[in-house]
């Protein structure tokens, strides 16, 4: 009897162990379990603490925490777990948990942590959360919760953390919420609130350490009661419609480490007492409307990061700047600033991204800036700096990016400047440079864009810049004094696309050896002192659209393989050519392209010269002029019949063509584009119209995107009731000048008929291709340039265009391929202008883009950001390395990003990789897929700019910029 005494608290306690197992195995039995996830819960367990996802007391065994998230499990929320007596946490995190939120959730009597965030969830908020005493963080972002914040959530207990950010919450924030003194992190970001103000009340949550409103709909002032929150660490109030001025009382906060209130619209100075913020190392208050000056004490700080651009700033930049010692990216870019830069700036800190353009600065660049050899980017495009490149500038060796164009620098360039390793980008167009082009250029290994036109350079071209074959891109060297022949070492540069030496006083020939420029598209050498004969090699150039040798000496006939090029422009005038012009070129359409031969014969009037004609020169013309009038007779009676068959169609074909507009010169007729819309051409076809793939007369082809009457975009894209896809392309393209976007040659708006002529990409789109038979086609090594492809056109969307452009709609079937799977970005119809200055953040009507490829937190506000790019470029990165569809009927509810997420953590990389590809690349393939990873994290501030994505993806196969 003793020993069962003795026994029997281990046999009940034996007896509640095997409770709880039952309890957690009807929570199995309410989910469904795709990837059987839940295999070891298993009832011939006495206990279930070996389970996974489950964590007990190491002393009494009882269940303290359940952690199932990114399981791909699906269902209601299951309630048998509030039957745990001892549950302290639960994580159903980013699985797709559905229905509603049981307001029977309040039974979980000893929950301190509830995190169902990234599900399905819909409906109320439970107003029975609060009634949980000790609940000390509530995660519910990104679900589909809907309606206002319950009153009853001013009455939590022990809340430190309330995240609802992502959802679909509507009313106004609530005031109620600062009765919550215990919260730490208030996150309401990306709901679509009612227009609302900040509550001024906030500032007794003394707690708070974050306090997360971009997106919110929130207009008025920034209460000055903020200033009240001395532990808060992050202030985020970005994407809102915020006026007035910037709170003086913001510099009270003594604990904040950033603040981001971009994308407002705030007016005034920058407050004076901002310097007092000793803790500060990120700073953004781009995209506003604030003027005056930077308060110098601003820049004495722990600065990280300082981005004041497209805003009204005046003034100069103070000299405390240099006294930052962590000040790693500033960037002032469209403002009104004037002065001289700080002597010493970059001189205590590890400066390594220098933006200043599109000011007044002037003065000389200070010899610091690269004092602790990390600087990346210097751009200073559109001031008035004058003096020399300093020569620490030219011993940086980090330096990727420089960018000088249109400023008062004179002198010569220092020789190392030339040879700098990881410069892909040197811009030194309109100064007024001197000297030559250093022979060190040899070393500039990654090297793609040599931009110094419109200079004083002088000298020859140096043979060493042959060594950089691999790399080079674009040569733009036109408008100085450069001497000498060209050299012949150019002929290696097989990666050319542009060759421009116009405007110099180079002499000789062009040299032999130049079929290897199988990517050239641009070469223009005029206005120099070439001559000799133009070589018969031109006419082999692939994709040569561009050819300009004119105001020089060339001589002899023009090579008849010069007709097998597809030209856009020909200009061979103004030189020393004779014989008859290859019969491809005798049109009236080419006339200016000859003008200035003396010797050159052709059929139009005043072409060739009226000097010494012969009596036999004089029969000849009267037997012509016989023929023709012969010929008229005749030709007026068929055309008076001929006429009225006609008389429609041309008419018709007259209204079209007066409606054309080129943006390029281009070497085909209007009526081609007309006459060849047959239907056995549609090469696509969709909601708002057809493409067809058009043969031209010259054997060119195109593409012709017929856009259906009075069609705007689809509902689920259309963004602007008053602008339709035909104009919003328009807009976009004809000042687009990128090898990553696709060229728009012309369009056409009559009122019945709207066209958009591009340029044909044999391959069609990455999406089409990917996702058929043809995938297998992709290998690694062409999925990777696509990519990359891909992220530089979008990076000169955001970085390079004034404004930036956000495309909106980035998805796989808007990248297309060329012939040699080179991508470019198509499709801009729904593409938008970020907010220019003075102009408020209009919202969208409704969602642009695509299903599988939207953002999270754009489904939750309609506000522009490159964000959302970013975040579709990565699910574009995932198609790539996973071969699959955003959304895929092997994922269930899911989309390819928690498939991939999910999938990987659980079976690892090789069950993600599309199994067509070569795993010899996986190391390679992994790094591209953190990348994807990272461009489609939930949070739009941890995504990456699509400037540092394009870096990330050089790195990730061992190149660096």
């Amino acid at each position: 009897m003793f020993l069962v005494l003795l026994l029997l608290p281990l046999i009940l306690h034996a007896f509640a162990l095997n409770q709880e197992g039952l309890f957690l195995l009807r929570v199995k039995q309410s989910l469904s379990d795709p990837t059987n996830a839940l295999s070891s819960w298993d009832q011939r367990d006495l206990s279930p603490c070996n389970w996974r996802g489950v964590f007990c007391h190491s002393v009494t065994g009882r269940v303290q925490s359940v952690d199932l998230s990114q399981l791909q499990l699906a269902g209601p929320f299951p309630l048998f777990l509030c039957r745990l007596p001892s549950l302290r946490s639960i994580s159903l995190a980013n699985n797709s948990i559905n229905s509603y939120l049981p307001p029977q959730i309040s039974t979980c009597q000893n929950l301190t942590t509830l995190d169902l965030s990234l599900n399905l969830i819909a409906g109320p908020l439970p107003p029975s959360l609060a009634g949980i005493p000790t609940l000390g963080n509530l995660t519910l972002a990104m679900n589909n919760f809907s309606g206002e914040i319950p009153a009853s959530f001013a009455l939590f207990q022990s809340l430190r953390v309330l995240n609802l950010a992502g959802n679909l919450l509507n009313g106004t924030v609530p005031v109620f919420l600062s009765n919550v003194s215990t919260l730490k992190e208030l996150d309401l970001g990306y709901n679509p609130f009612l227009p609302g103000f900040i509550p001024s009340q906030f500032g007794n949550l003394t707690n708070l350490e974050q306090l997360f409103l971009a997106g919110c709909n929130l207009v008025g002032r920034i209460p000055s009661t903020l200033g009240r929150l001395t532990r808060l660490r992050n202030l985020d109030l970005s994407n809102n419609r915020l006026t007035w001025s910037i709170p003086s009382s913001i510099s009270e906060l003594k604990s904040i480490e950033q603040i981001e209130i971009y994308e407002n619209s705030l007016s005034g100075v920058l407050p004076l007492t901002l310097g007092n913020l000793s803790t500060l190392k990120r700073f953004d208050a781009s995209t506003n409307e604030l003027t005056g000056t930077i308060p110098s004490g601003l820049c004495g700080l722990q600065l990280e990061s300082l981005n004041l651009f497209e805003n009204r700033l005046e003034g100069t930049l103070p000299g405390s700047i240099t006294s930052s010692k962590y000040l790693q990216d500033l960037k002032l870019y469209n403002n009104n600033l004037s002065g001289t830069l700080p002597s010493q700036l970059g001189e205590n800190s590890s400066l390594q991204y220098l933006d200043l353009s599109y000011n007044q600065f002037s003065g000389e660049i200070p010899e610091s800036l690269c004092a602790k050899g990390k600087l990346e980017d210097i751009i200073l495009i559109n001031n008035s700096f004058s003096g020399k490149i300093p020569e620490s500038i030219g011993k940086c060796q980090s330096l990727g990016r420089i960018r000088f164009k249109h400023n008062l620098f004179s002198g010569q360039v220092p020789d190392g400047l030339w040879g700098l390793p990881r410069v892909f980008l040197l811009e030194l167009a309109e100064n007024s440079f001197s000297g030559q082009i250093s022979k060190m250029i040899s070393t500039a290994h990654n090297l793609s864009v040599l931009s110094i036109s419109n200079n004083r350079f002088s000298g020859s071209i140096p043979d060493e810049i042959g060594s950089l074959g691999g790399t080079l891109v674009e040569i733009f060297a036109s408008g100085n004094g450069f001497t000498g022949r060209i050299p012949e070492s150019l002929v290696k540069l097989r990666q050319l696309v542009t060759l421009d030496l116009s405007g110099n006083m180079i002499e000789g020939g062009i040299p032999v050896g130049i079929k290897g420029w199988m990517n050239l598209n641009e070469l223009n050498l005029a206005n120099n002192k070439l001559s000799g004969g133009i070589p018969t090699d031109i006419g082999s150039l692939p994709v040569l659209n561009y050819l300009d040798l004119s105001g020089n000496s060339f001589s002899g006939k023009i090579p008849v393989e010069l007709q097998n090029l597809k030209l856009n422009e020909l200009n061979l005038s103004n030189n020393q050519l004779s014989g008859e012009l290859p019969p491809f070129f005798a049109k009236e359409m080419y006339r200016n392209s000859f003008l200035g031969n003396p010797g050159l014969c052709g059929d139009f009037e005043g072409l060739c010269p009226k000097i010494g004609q012969s009596k036999n020169r004089s029969h000849a013309w009267i037997l012509r002029s016989i023929f023709v009038l012969a010929g008229l007779v005749l030709v007026v009676g068929l055309l008076w019949f001929y006429l009225k068959y006609r008389n429609l169609k041309k008419n018709k074909r007259r209204v079209t063509i007066a409606k054309w507009r080129s943006f390029h010169k281009i070497g085909f007729s209007e009526f081609e584009i007309v006459d060849r819309l047959y239907e056995e051409n549609v090469i696509g076809s969709g909601a708002s119209g057809k493409v067809y793939k058009v043969v031209l007369g010259n054997g060119d082809t195109v593409a012709v995107k017929k856009l259906n009457r009075g069609v705007k975009k689809d509902d689920s894209l259309s963004t602007d009731t008053e602008r339709d896809e035909f104009e919003i392309e328009v807009e976009m393209l004809e000042k687009i000048r990128h090898k990553n976007i696709v060229r728009l040659w012309c369009c056409c708006n009559d009122g019945d008929s709207k066209l958009l002529v591009y340029e044909y990409m044999p391959n069609g789109s990455l999406g089409d291709l990917l996702h058929s038979s043809k995938g297998g086609l992709l290998d690694w090594p062409t999925r990777y340039k696509i990519a990359l492809d891909a992220a530089e056109g979008l990076s000169y969307l955001h970085h390079d265009c004034a404004p930036p452009i956000v495309h909106r709609d980035v998805k796989s079937n808007n990248i297309l391929l060329d012939a040699e799977f080179g991508a470019k970005v198509a499709d801009f119809g729904v593409a938008k202008i970020v907010k220019r200055v003075g102009e408020g953040a209009e919202p969208m009507s409704v969602i642009a883009g695509s299903y599988g490829y939207i953002a999270p937190e754009y489904a939750y506000t309609l506000r522009v950001n490159e964000k959302s790019d970013i975040y579709s470029f990565g699910v574009v990165i995932l198609e790539l390395v996973t071969g699959k569809p955003p959304n895929d009927p092997e994922f269930g509810d899911k989309d390819v990003v928690k498939w991939v997420c999910v999938t990987f953590d659980q079976k690892g990389a090789d069950q993600v990789i599309d199994p067509r590809l070569d795993l010899t690349y996986k190391e390679e393939i992994c790094r591209v897929l953190d990348i994807g990873l990272l461009c489609t994290n939930a949070l739009p501030i941890n995504r990456p700019s699509m400037r540092n994505v394009v870096k990330l993806l050089q790195e990730a196969v061992g190149r660096t910029s």
